[in-house]
C-alpha cells in the first residue's frame, strides 16, 4: 500500500472508532460515561477531518 492509501485506510479508522464510539455512548446509561465517550468520539472526528483536508491539500499543518 502506497503512503495515500495507508493515509486513506488511517482515516477511515478513525471515522469507524469515532463512530463505534458514538453508538457506545448511546447505549450506555451513565451519563459522565456518556459524556466522556461522546467527547472522544468527537475529538476523533475532528482530527480524521483535519487529516482528510491536509491529505487533500485543503489545509496545511501548523509549523
Amino acid at each position: 500500500m502506497d503512503a495515500s492509501g495507508e493515509s486513506r485506510a488511517r482515516i477511515q479508522q478513525m471515522r469507524d472508532k469515532a463512530r463505534e464510539l458514538q453508538e457506545t455512548a448511546e447505549r450506555t446509561s451513565d451519563p459522565e460515561e456518556q459524556k466522556r465517550l461522546q467527547e472522544k468520539a468527537r475529538r476523533l472526528q475532528s482530527q480524521s477531518e483535519q487529516e482528510s483536508m491536509m491529505r487533500g491539500g485543503d489545509i496545511y499543518p501548523a509549523e
